[in-house]
C-alpha cells in the first residue's frame, strides 16, 4: 500500500473565491498564449452516452462566471472544461455528489483552507457529503452552483499544484470521464498518448505510474482473448490429484504471472499450489494453496473486467493528495488495513474492521487530532431506536447488564451512554480526526473478526486490532506517555482526553487494485459496489 499515497506534487493549495464580493485575478498564474485556447464543444456527448445524467444549460456557467467576475483566464478554462463534457454536470448526479466530488474535497480538506472564502463552501460541502438520501435535478440553482464553485477550485488547483506541462488543458479536462467508451479504447488511448515535451502527470504520481505500467499487460491480455475459462467444481481440485482442468489453472497462473514456471501437466502439484498461495496473496485470501468456490470464482473473472477495474483505480488515483514528510495514516477500505507510514518509511500494518455494505464506511482526508482513553460511548441515535429500545422492552435490565446510562432524551427518544469498562463498544480507546461523518478509530472487545479476510462488519467508524500499538507509537515522543501510563489510562474508569501535539494526516481509501511496495499487484473485491456503479458510467457495454 505504500505506493498509493506516494504523489510528488507540491503541498500547497489554492482555492479560488467563492462569492460575489471575490476578484481572483490575482491569486491565478500569469497565462501563455497556448493555454488561451478553449476546447470544442463535443455535441456528439448525448444523454444515451453520457458519463453523468445531469447537464448544465450554457447560460448558467456564463452567469457565474459574470456574478463572481471570475477573471478571464480563469473563465476561459471553465468554459472549454463543460465544452468537452457538453455541459454534463462534474460534481452531482441525480443521487448527489460524485465520487469525483468526494475525491476532490478530499484534497481540499487536506489542504486545510478555512479561509472566508471557501467558509461557505465547506458547509455546503459537509452537508452534502453527510446525506445519502440527496436527489438532485439539474435546474436546482444551489446544486448549479455549488457545481460551479467546485470547478473553479478545482481549476485554480490543477493550475497551481502541477501545471508544469505535467497535466495539459485537455488532459485537466478529462478527469472526470465525460462519456461511455470500450475499455480497451481507453486503455489504448492512455498508452499511446505522447507530449511533445515528454513530461506526464505519471511522472509525478507513482501509484498512477505504477498501475498504468500494470494497464499494458491486461490490455495485452485482454486483446489477446482473455485467460481461460476454469469449469468444474473446487472440492474435486485436491493436491496429488489429477483433472483436465488443472491444466486450464495452471495456464491462467501463467498468464498472470502467479506461476512462473511453464507447466502442462494436469495433477495438482506443489508448482500449482505456490502458484495458488500466490494468487490468494494478491487477492487478500489467507494463502493456503487450496482451491475454493470463492476462488475460482475470482478466476472466472474476464480479463476485460480486470482492465476496467485497473482503469477504474487509476481514475481514483488522479485524486491523490500528496505525501506528507512526516507521519501518515492510510486506511484502505476494500484491503481491511490501516498502514501507518513515517515519511516513505512504513513503520507497521495493522487489520481493521470497516463499515458493512448500508452502513459504509466514507472516503475522505483528515488529521488525527487527539487519543481518548477509556472512552465512554454515546450510543447513535438510529441505533438506540432500532437496537437498544427493541432490546429494553425484552429485558428490563438490558441497560444495567450493558453498562449504559440514559442522560436524557431526544425527540422523545432516550440519549444513551455506556460507561467505559472492558465491555464498552468502542473497546479501551478511540482516536478522532474530526470530520462531518462521525467516523474515527477505536478499540473493540469483538477480536475475533480480526481473523476473517473479509472485515466489513461496523455501522461505519474504523475498529483496530492492535489499538494500543497505534497509541503508543503516536505518543513515543511525549515522554509523559510511558507505556506504563497508556496501560494504565486504557484500563481506567476515568475517560480521558489526551491531544496530539502533531496531528497526523488520515487518508481513508477505496482502492480495489493497487502496486504494492514489492511490485506486486493486488486486487481486492468492491465491497461496497463501487465499481460497479463507475463502470456502468464509464464504459459500453
Amino acid at each position: 500500500m505504500k505506493n498509493i499515497c506516494t504523489v510528488s506534487i507540491a503541498l500547497t493549495l489554492l482555492f479560488i473565491a467563492c462569492n460575489d464580493n471575490d476578484n481572483d485575478n490575482e491569486s491565478i498564474p500569469s497565462v501563455s498564449a497556448k493555454e488561451k485556447k478553449i476546447s470544442k464543444r463535443d455535441y456528439s456527448i448525448t444523454k444515451l452516452n453520457a458519463y453523468n445524467d445531469l447537464f448544465l444549460d450554457s447560460m448558467d456557467v456564463e452567469n457565474f462566471i459574470l456574478k463572481n467576475n471570475v477573471a478571464d483566464s480563469v473563465a476561459k478554462r471553465i468554459r472549454s472544461f463543460y465544452n468537452t463534457r457538453n455541459y454534463q454536470f462534474a460534481w452531482f448526479s441525480s443521487n448527489g455528489l460524485t465520487e469525483q466530488a468526494f475525491g476532490f474535497w478530499s484534497l481540499k480538506n487536506y489542504a486545510g483552507d478555512t479561509s472566508g472564502k471557501t467558509r461557505k463552501l465547506q458547509k455546503t460541502m459537509d452537508e452534502l457529503m453527510g446525506d445519502d438520501s440527496l436527489s438532485i435535478i439539474a435546474v436546482d440553482k444551489s446544486a448549479i452552483s455549488t457545481e460551479l464553485l467546485l470547478t473553479q477550485n478545482f481549476i485554480a488547483y490543477v493550475r497551481s499544484n502541477f501545471e508544469k506541462g505535467y497535466v495539459k488543458r485537455k488532459e485537466m479536462e478529462r478527469f472526470i470521464p465525460f462519456k461511455k467508451e470500450d475499455p480497451l479504447y481507453v486503455a489504448d488511448s492512455l498508452l499511446n498518448k505522447k507530449h511533445k515535451d515528454e513530461k506526464y502527470f505519471s511522472d509525478i504520481n507513482r501509484s498512477y505510474k505504477l498501475l498504468l505500467e500494470q494497464l499494458k499487460k491486461y490490455a495485452d491480455i485482454a486483446h489477446s482473448g482473455g485467460w481461460p475459462v476454469i469449469s468444474g467444481d473446487a472440492k474435486k481440485y485436491r493436491p496429488g490429484k489429477a483433472a483436465p482442468e488443472i491444466i486450464a489453472i495452471k495456464k491462467f497462473l501463467e498468464i498472470t504471472g502467479d506461476l512462473p514456471e511453464h507447466d502442462t501437466s494436469d495433477v495438482f502439484d506443489e508448482n500449482l499450489q505456490n502458484g495458488i498461495k500466490n494468487f490468494e496473496k494478491r487477492y487478500g485470501y489467507t494463502p493456503d494453496g487450496r482451491l475454493s468456490v470463492s476462488l475460482l470464482k475470482e478466476m472466472n473473472v474476464p480479463a476485460i473486467d480486470r482492465l476496467k477495474q485497473i482503469l477504474i483505480n487509476m481514475n481514483r488515483m488522479r485524486w491523490l493528495p500528496p505525501e506528507p514528510d512526516g507521519q501518515l495514516i492510510v486506511v484502505n477500505i476494500p484491503e481491511f488495513i490501516l498502514h501507518m507510514y513515517n515519511g516513505k518509511t512504513k513503520e507497521f500494518d495493522m487489520a481493521v474492521v470497516v463499515g458493512k455494505e448500508g452502513h459504509n464506511t466514507t472516503v475522505f482526508s483528515d488529521k488525527l487530532t487527539t487519543i481518548v482513553f477509556s472512552p465512554y460511548w454515546s450510543v447513535p441515535k438510529d441505533i438506540v431506536k432500532n437496537e437498544i429500545l427493541p432490546a429494553m422492552a425484552r429485558n428490563a435490565g438490558y441497560l444495567q447488564k450493558n453498562n449504559m446510562e440514559i442522560m436524557g432524551q431526544d425527540g422523545g427518544i432516550p440519549v444513551i451512554r455506556q460507561k467505559p469498562g472492558e465491555d464498552n463498544s468502542l473497546g479501551k480507546v478511540k482516536f478522532l480526526f474530526p470530520n462531518s461523518f462521525n467516523i474515527y478509530f477505536h478499540d473493540t472487545p469483538a477480536k475475533s473478526l480480526f481473523s476473517k479476510d473479509v472485515r466489513a462488519y461496523s455501522h461505519g467508524c474504523i475498529r483496530l486490532s492492535e489499538p494500543e500499538k497505534l497509541a503508543e507509537y503516536l505518543l513515543k515522543n511525549d515522554p509523559e506517555w510511558t507505556k506504563e501510563k497508556i496501560s494504565e489510562a486504557m484500563n481506567s474508569e476515568d475517560e480521558q482526553y489526551v491531544a496530539v501535539k502533531n496531528p497526523v494526516p488520515v487518508f481513508i481509501t477505496y482502492y480495489t487494485t493497487w502496486v504494492d511496495e514489492n511490485g506486486t499487484l493486488n486486487f481486492r473485491n468492491d465491497i461496497y459496489k463501487h465499481d460497479a456503479d463507475i463502470a456502468s458510467k464509464m464504459f459500453t457495454k
